[in-house]
C-alpha cells in the first residue's frame, strides 16, 4: 500500500510504517533543517509545500494517489509544557483533516499528544472524518508498551472507510506489553551507565532516572546537570552518591527514541535536538502499522463494515 507521510519532521512515522511492508511514496515537510535530515535517510521525495493551504496540498498530495495518509500535525498548542490555548498550529490539525477528507485514502493515521483528543481542533477534525465515511479508532499509546523503552503517551487515530468506529480497538489492546519496556530491556547489558539526567522543566520535578524504569518523555532540547542541582526526594539517586551522572548524549537520545544507530542526523546541534524530541518513536510507528496492517489482512474484515 503507498503511503503519505503529513508533517513528516524528520520521519520517525515514515519509518516504522516502511519497516512493516509499507510502501512510503512520499513526505511533506515545511521545516528545512527536518526536510533535510529526512532527505537523507530516504529516497523517495519530500515537498516543502505549505499544508495549511489545503487547496494546494490536496493537489500535491492527490498527486501520488495513496492509499494510506499519515501524519502528527504540529502539536506546540495541546502540549502540556505550552500555555494550554489552541491557536493557528492547532488548525494544523483540521488541515490535516480536510486534505485527507477531499484525497479519501483508504486508511489514514494521525498522532498527536495526549491531550489533542479533547481539543476543539480535533472535535472539528473528527467531523471532516466522519462527514468522508472514516470509521475511527481513538486510542492514546504508551510507547513504552508498544517496544519503545520510553513513557510517551501519544494520541492516535486511526481511520479507514466504510467500517465501524473502533474496529481496530482490540487488536490494539491484545498487542499492547504487559510489561513497559525500559532501555535495560531494549539494549541489554550493553548500557554505560545505570543512572543520567534529564533536565525538568522545573525543579519541582525530578531529573535523576534509572535504566530500569521507562525513560521519561525525550524533550526538544537537551541540557547537562547545572551547577547546583538541588536535587528531588523522587529522583533515582542522589548527585552525591553518584557523582558522575550525565545527560544522554545526542545519539542516546535518539536511540530512546528507537531510531536506529545508522539514522543520518542532518543539522545543527539544536535543530537535532528538536528533530529528536518531535519525532514520533520509530517502535509506536511500527506498532500502529503493524496493527493497521493487521487489522487490514483479516478475512473477516467485512464484520467490521457499517
Amino acid at each position: 500500500m503507498n503511503v503519505v507521510d503529513l508533517f513528516a519532521g524528520c520521519g520517525g512515522l515514515s519509518l516504522g510504517f516502511a519497516r512493516q511492508g509499507f510502501n512510503v511514496v512520499g513526505a511533506f515537510e515545511f521545516w528545512e533543517p527536518a526536510a533535510d535530515c529526512y532527505r537523507a535517510n530516504f529516497d523517495h521525495p519530500v515537498s516543502d509545500v505549505d499544508l495549511s493551504n489545503v487547496a494546494l496540498a490536496v493537489e500535491a498530495v492527490g498527486a501520488f494517489s495513496p492509499d494510506v495518509i499519515i501524519g502528527g500535525p504540529p502539536c506546540q498548542d495541546f502540549s502540556q509544557a505550552g500555555k494550554r490555548v489552541e491557536a493557528e498550529r492547532a488548525n494544523l490539525t483540521q488541515c490535516f483533516a480536510e486534505i485527507v477528507a477531499v484525497v479519501r485514502p483508504r486508511c489514514f493515521v494521525m498522532e498527536n499528544v495526549e491531550r489533542c483528543r479533547s481539543s476543539r481542533a480535533f472535535a472539528a477534525a473528527r467531523r471532516f472524518f466522519k462527514g468522508a465515511g472514516y470509521g475511527l479508532t481513538e486510542i492514546v499509546l504508551d510507547a513504552s508498551r508498544c517496544g519503545a523503552p520510553q513513557k510517551r503517551k501519544r494520541f492516535v487515530c486511526l481511520g479507514v472507510q466504510g467500517v465501524a468506529d473502533g474496529f481496530a480497538a482490540e487488536i490494539f489492546e491484545s498487542r499492547l506489553s504487559k510489561k513497559p519496556t525500559t532501555p535495560r530491556d531494549y539494549f541489554g547489558e550493553s548500557l554505560p551507565f545505570e543512572y543520567y539526567y534529564r533536565h525538568p522543566r522545573n525543579y519541582n520535578r525530578r531529573a535523576v532516572f534509572s535504566v530500569d524504569e521507562p525513560a521519561p518523555t525525550m524533550r526538544g532540547v537537551n541540557r547537562p546537570v547545572p551547577k547546583g542541582y538541588p536535587g528531588h526526594p523522587n529522583d533515582a539517586c542522589s548527585l552525591a552518591e553518584r557523582p558522575g551522572i550525565r545527560a544522554l548524549t545526542t545519539a542516546e537520545r535518539a536511540q530512546i527514541q528507537t531510531f536506529p544507530a545508522d539514522f543520518r542526523w542532518v543539522g545543527t546541534k539544536t535543530d537535532v535536538e528538536q528533530m529528536i524530541g518531535n519525532a514520533v518513536p520509530v517502535k509506536l510507528a511500527e506498532f500502529v502499522a503493524e496493527t493497521l496492517k493487521i487489522f487490514l489482512g483479516k478475512t473477516c474484515v467485512y464484520d467490521y463494515l457499517v
